[in-house]
C-alpha cells in the first residue's frame, strides 16, 4: 500500500503542511503546483526534500483558487482546464527533474477532485492536460471515477486512492465538506479505518454501511492537525498487520 499526504501547501511566508516531517513516512507526496497553494520556492524545496528521501513526486493540480484553497465549486471550459492542468505540471517537473526525480503521477485536488468523479467533460479535460504535459505520469484518484476511467482509455496507469481521514457516502464517495462529519478526526479511528480499508477492502460509510474499496493507496490530508504524527502512527500500524507500505510509482 502506498501512503501518500497533500504537501507543500504553504505560500510565500505562510506555511500549513508538516512537509519535513511528513516525508519522513510518506512513500508519495502530493504537491501544489500553485494554484490552490505553494509557489516556486515551496515546490523546489518540496521536491529537493522528496528526492532526497526517496519519496515519489506528484502534481496535486487545482482549480485557479488560492483565495478560496481549491475547494470552491468553478465552471472552467474544457480546453482552459487543459492548458492549466498541463502549466501546473510542467511548473512542478521542473524542480522534480533539478532534483533527480520527476513527476510520477498526478492527483486533482479539492473541488476539482470530485468534480472529476463523476463530470466526464471535466474529467477529459484533465486527462487531456496530463498528456499535453508529457512524460504519461500515472493518475491518481478515486474508485469508479470518470478520471481513472479516462486515463485507462488513453493507456495511462489509473490508481485507485482511499482516504484515512474522511467519510463515505453510502455510494462510495466523499461526504462533502461543508456537511458535519465529512473529515475523520479521532486518530484511533483513522488508524482503524486505515487498516480495514488495507486489509480487508472496506470502510464503515457515514450511514453505517460496509463499502468495498479497492485502493493501492491511502491519503492522509497534510492540513489536518497533526497530520505528521498521524501518518506515521498509521504507517506503523499497517506494517504491524504485514502490510507493506510502498510506493505504487
Amino acid at each position: 500500500m502506498d501512503l501518500n499526504a497533500d504537501l507543500g501547501e504553504g505560500f510565500g511566508r505562510w506555511t500549513l503542511t508538516e512537509d519535513e516531517a511528513l516525508l519522513n513516512c510518506v512513500t508519495s507526496a502530493n504537491v501544489a503546483c500553485g494554484f490552490h497553494a505553494g509557489d516556486a520556492s515551496v515546490m523546489r524545496r518540496v521536491c529537493d526534500t522528496a528526492a532526497e528521501r526517496g519519496v515519489r513526486i506528484g502534481a496535486q493540480v487545482s482549480y485557479r483558487d488560492l483565495a478560496g484553497f481549491g475547494r470552491r465549486a468553478m465552471d472552467v471550459p474544457a480546453r482552459e482546464l487543459t492548458a492549466e492542468i498541463a502549466y501546473q505540471i510542467g511548473a512542478l517537473r521542473v524542480f522534480a527533474e533539478a532534483a533527480g526525480s520527476t513527476v510520477s503521477y498526478v492527483k486533482p485536488h479539492g473541488a476539482l477532485y470530485n468534480r472529476v468523479v463523476r463530470d466526464e467533460e471535466q474529467a477529459d479535460a484533465v486527462v487531456a492536460g496530463v498528456l499535453l504535459a508529457g512524460g504519461r505520469p500515472a493518475v491518481l484518484g478515486l474508485p469508479g471515477s470518470r478520471l481513472l476511467a479516462r486515463a485507462e482509455a488513453e493507456g495511462l496507469t489509473a490508481v485507485e486512492e482511499a482516504f484515512a481521514d474522511r467519510a463515505y457516502t453510502s455510494q462510495g464517495t466523499l461526504v462533502p465538506r461543508g456537511e458535519p462529519g465529512a473529515v475523520v478526526h479521532d486518530a484511533d479511528e483513522v488508524v482503524r479505518r486505515s487498516v480495514g480499508m488495507a486489509v480487508d477492502g472496506a470502510v464503515t460509510g457515514v450511514d453505517g454501511g460496509r463499502i468495498a474499496l479497492t485502493a493501492r493507496s491511502l491519503c492522509v490530508h497534510g492540513d489536518t492537525p497533526g497530520a505528521a504524527a498521524l501518518a506515521l502512527r498509521v504507517r506503523t500500524a499497517l506494517e504491524e498487520v504485514g502490510v507493506r507500505v510502498q510506493a505504487f510509482a
